[in-house]
């Protein structure tokens, strides 16, 4: 039976969606299962996540990990993984964790799988992972050779799931930090304004493609996410024109999302961008082109003019709402 370690990340007080999938994920797979959390407010998060599966939880939140750097989060979680024995620590994907994935990785001289979808316990003991392959044409079974095992999860391959709503017991985790760790600081950090949800967190998105002609255009689909009370995404050719910024990209090279309902507006549908929202509950797609690869993996087709379409749909979700 694996013993994990689940490394919980936070902003502002609240835990990652990401990361809470990850921790009912381990969680599923029975035994008791550990969460770090590294930061301001490590604590106050940390008593809230036995709700989520976690028996336990190690919460460091000393001077040294005010910044939200890798390096010092390496160093409490290679404590945490000597001290307790853990074998198994894992990530939910975030340009943060992927850091510190890497440098946990390498400080333990460890084995690493990122991109994974899935977990499974095999054979009573033995943890394998599934990460898509060929473009996501396939799912291929990995494995780690010895522990500790480390693995960095896809975004949105799990969902957040309620456990037995037993308190977690919160420990105080080691916060001593290496020298060579407290070379780099942070002197400024950047918040990007947002009025709604982010594309990992929403239910609902709206994304846009090369058929709204220009970068204006994303007016039209940013009244309809706010009608509908989601978010706005992009393709990777928008975001490359400097339509949209590059943290609303989906794709392969982009982000992955699960939302309820997928809304793709010009979208020509490449399996490039197929691979970033393809987990979707609900998939409509409007483009003029009726022949557009996305009409073949879209629940609900619509063939004409966005620009006609869209203004009328947001009119209608407004009367329905209002």
């Amino acid at each position: 039976m694996a013993k994990p370690l689940v490394f919980v990340e936070h902003h502002e007080g609240e835990p990652a969606k990401g990361s809470l999938g990850v921790l009912a994920k381990a969680a599923s797979l029975g035994g008791d299962v550990a969460a770090a959390v590294v930061g301001p407010g490590a604590r106050a998060v940390g008593e809230g996540l036995g709700a989520h599966g976690a028996g336990t939880v190690h919460a460091a939140e000393g001077p040294a990990l005010e910044s939200p750097l890798p390096q010092p989060r390496v160093d409490v979680l290679a404590r945490l993984v000597a001290d307790g024995g853990y074998d198994t620590v894992l990530f939910a994907a975030s340009v943060l964790a992927a850091d510190v994935a890497a440098g946990l990785a390498a400080r333990l001289e460890a084995g690493l799988n990122w991109d994974l979808v899935d977990l499974e316990l095999r054979d009573g003991d033995t943890l394998v992972g599934r990460r898509p392959a060929l473009g996501d044409t396939v799912l291929v079974d990995v494995g780690w050779k010895e522990t500790p095992r480390i693995a960095l999860f896809r975004s949105g391959a799990f969902e957040p799931g309620a456990g037995d709503g037993a308190a977690a017991e919160v420990l105080d985790a080691p916060e001593e930090v290496e020298e060579f760790s407290t070379a780099t600081a942070m002197l400024e950090q950047a918040h990007e304004e947002s009025s709604g949800p982010s594309i990992e967190d929403a239910d609902v998105i709206v994304a846009g493609g090369r058929g709204l002609g220009e970068a204006a255009k994303f007016a039209l689909l940013e009244e309809l996410a706010k009608a509908l009370g989601g978010a706005v995404a992009a393709t990777r050719a928008v975001v490359d024109a400097g339509w949209y910024p590059y943290a609303a990209q989906v794709g392969q090279t982009g982000k992955s999302v699960s939302p309820k309902l997928y809304v793709a507006c010009g979208i020509s549908g490449a399996i490039q961008h197929k691979v970033g929202m393809q987990s979707s509950g609900t998939v409509v797609a409007i483009n003029k082109d009726a022949n557009a690869p996305i009409f073949e993996y879209a629940d609900l087709a619509v063939v004409g003019d966005l620009h006609e379409i869209v203004p009328k749909l947001t009119e209608l979700v407004r009367e329905r709402r209002g």
